[in-house]
């Protein structure tokens, strides 16, 4: 049994934990080996994410089982407000230490730093956040890759990145073979009708 705990907040990404949620409850589906994936709040009032949808947790903090992965969205909040929040910070820093792994997209990297788990480490971040990541000082951004693993601790880019590092983790956990049946249930085959970063 693997259980899955996606961290929300005010302002966080909506897609950057969604995206994760569709993979692991997708690899929980096809696995029906009583895999579990939660949301999870510091209270059970409705969270209002950065583009305006409203969610609502399954847990808090202090009512959730142990955690075999923890994901840290980012967005505004992750950035601006929950750094400073230490119910937040703490609660982060006590799951990570018995956490099997410990995850994030996009700046959610930036609210693992201010917790602590991506103190020392290599990271990855959204690219609009990477300077401002690296200036917070002990930690290493990487900027050319999807993800970044090291040890325990994987980080994501912005946004749709989640989704990639979701199945590579789903496959490290559960098998290639796995995440590939995980990948082909969701239709997953990213194909930008606009190519935005080539010039025309």
């Amino acid at each position: 049994m693997t259980t899955y705990g996606l961290l929300v907040f005010e302002d966080a990404e909506e897609l950057d934990f969604a995206g994760p949620w569709e993979v692991f409850a997708v690899s929980a589906m096809l696995r029906d080996a009583g895999d579990e994936t939660m949301l999870i709040a510091e209270k059970a009032a409705p969270v209002r994410c950065a583009k305006g949808m409203r969610v609502v947790p399954d847990r808090t903090f202090g009512d959730h089982p142990d955690l075999d992965v923890l994901l840290v969205p980012g967005g505004r909040g992750a950035r601006v407000t929950q750094p400073h929040n230490t119910s937040v910070t703490g609660w982060i820093a006590k799951t990570a230490e018995r956490a099997g792994w410990v995850t994030s997209v996009c700046t959610g990297s930036v609210l693992l730093h201010a917790a602590g788990p991506a103190r020392g480490r290599r990271v990855a971040t959204h690219r609009s956040s990477e300077d401002e990541l690296e200036r917070r000082g002990d930690v290493t951004v990487v900027r050319d890759a999807r993800w970044v693993v090291d040890g325990n601790l994987v980080t994501s880019q912005g946004v749709s990145a989640g989704i990639d590092m979701a199945l590579w983790l789903v496959g490290r956990i559960h098998g290639r073979d796995h995440a590939r049946a995980v990948r082909a249930y969701m239709q997953y085959e990213p194909a930008p009708p606009y190519m935005a970063d080539i010039p025309e």
